[in-house]
């Protein structure tokens, strides 16, 4: 907490307990700040903050006479940024600031960090914040500057030194993370995602490359040099840039793995010195996941003996090729997958250990590229035995539209529709056989269904788990 007069040139000491830009959240004592988001102008519901208990409001423009503090700066968005930083004392400042962007990859990534770093690191990600024994759901991949900062705070003052944080292309695009050094600035990779956002896909690898460009001189920047776009990020990245992949020039080089059903054997390749690595994680993707964690783990001058016996102890990523434990007769996996690329890659890897046959649940969400839906639905029906079509957000938009998208013109009848997602996971899990795998895609942990202008309560993962308490 702080004084007004100690965050603004006026002569008021009432106490400041934190700062919101949603009016509905302000609590006593609360600093209201009238940002300007991509929809709503917040100098919209002054009266409502101030029904709420705000304390002070800041404004970019005239509002006339308030009951409280009413401040006036030149751009409340930038203003928002320089407040928080200062009410939450700077604490990137005293923080090793580690960011993962890349269109796939970047939960897994920064939650391998995360758990292999151990009990000083904080995440802050689609997969909540965490730290310690704690865990909180979060509304966005990464979150308004309001909570970041707050979030930054709360690591420090218990006793983090480092957090590991997805930094995602919409982020950059709204500027919540303009002010923010990194220490290590990892990309994983790049394919078409966003564009309802960024409309093409040079804005969108441009605001990737924010991330790099914001490393300290003598941090990091960590680049996949299988990526197409690698040599323009290393073009555009400060501080030291290695690499991970398949080439002798890679700082951390992946040799050879071996995929199985229940681990993976890796062969790296650093320093001119081979080393083995079994992870607990599955999949040809997770090779270069596993990849990406391991060389910033290097990069902090951790030995590779001891990343080798902590990546051992991994567990689960939540949503990320996540197996259910409280199934035995088939394998029922619970992933975030919702792109051309990452549903591919997922399907490939279970045709390679699959007994019997793939059944998949997905969808595609509403408000995003419709372009990519055919491809999506394309992967799926090839590579699937069979696939239950369902809604996944479909916000303003029809679900029978978007499934419809998604089937386009193809000539597979392995399919059917369910628009109830819960109906649509009960039926997969009805039908399913002997070592069949079931694979429920495109929401993870997600606890929340976006229809309309609403977010309705709703957890895949508790769908599934319910269907075997019945």
């Amino acid at each position: 907490m702080k004084k007004l007069s100690e965050l603004y040139n006026i002569n008021d000491d009432r106490i400041i307990k934190a700062i919101k830009i949603n009016s509905k959240e302000v609590e006593p004592g609360d600093i209201f700040v009238c940002t300007m988001g991509v929809t709503a102008d917040r100098h919209n519901f002054i009266d409502e903050a101030i029904t709420n208990g705000a304390s002070a409001i800041i404004v970019s423009r005239d509002v006339g006479e308030k009951s409280v503090p009413v401040i006036k700066v030149d751009n409340t968005n930038l203003e928002l940024r320089k407040l928080t930083a200062k009410f939450y004392d700077y604490p990137c400042n005293s923080l090793y600031m580690i960011g993962v962007t890349g269109t796939n990859g970047k939960t897994t990534v920064a939650e391998i960090i995360y758990q292999l770093l151990g009990e000083t690191a904080a995440y802050v990600g689609t997969n909540g914040k965490k730290y310690k024994n704690k865990k909180a759901s979060i509304r966005n991949t990464c979150p308004d500057v309001d909570r970041l900062y707050m979030y930054f705070r709360e690591f420090l003052d218990n006793g983090c030194n480092t957090v590991c944080m997805e930094a995602s292309s919409e982020a950059f695009y709204r500027h919540r993370l303009d002010d923010i050094k990194y220490d290590i600035g990892i990309v994983t990779n790049i394919t078409e995602d966003h564009l309802n956002i960024h409309k093409t896909l040079e804005n969108y690898v441009d605001s990737k490359c924010q991330l790099v460009r914001q490393v300290k001189d003598n941090g990091y920047s960590i680049l996949n040099s299988s990526d197409k776009y690698f040599d323009k990020f290393k073009r555009e990245a400060h501080g030291n840039i290695v690499s991970y992949g398949y080439k002798d020039t890679d700082t951390l080089k992946i040799e050879n793995y071996t995929l199985k059903r229940d681990k993976t054997i890796i062969n790296f390749k650093y320093r001119n010195k081979n080393y083995e690595v079994i992870s607990p994680l599955l999949g040809s993707f997770n090779v270069d996941n596993l990849a990406a964690a391991i060389l910033t783990l290097l990069c902090k001058d951790i030995s590779f003996d001891t990343i080798i016996e902590r990546v051992l102890k991994i567990k689960q990523i939540e949503g990320r090729m996540e197996t259910m434990p409280f199934v035995s007769k088939y394998t029922v996996i619970l992933d975030y997958a919702h792109t051309t690329d990452a549903l591919n890659n997922i399907l490939s890897f279970l045709q390679t250990v699959k007994d019997n046959k793939i059944i998949t649940v997905t969808g595609s969400a509403g408000g995003r590229e419709r372009d990519k839906r055919k491809w999506m639905g394309k992967v799926v029906l090839e590579k699937s035995d069979y696939v239950i079509f369902t809604m996944d957000d479909p916000r303003f938009e029809d679900p029978n539209q978007i499934i419809d998208d998604l089937i386009g013109e193809s000539k597979n009848t392995n399919y059917e529709r369910i628009i109830d997602r819960k109906e649509a996971i009960y039926k997969a899990l009805d039908i399913a056989q002997d070592k069949d795998i079931v694979l429920i895609a495109g929401k993870g942990r997600d606890d929340y269904m976006a229809v309309d202008d609403k977010y309705l309560p709703y957890c895949d993962y508790d769908v599934i788990k319910s269907y075997y308490e019945q």
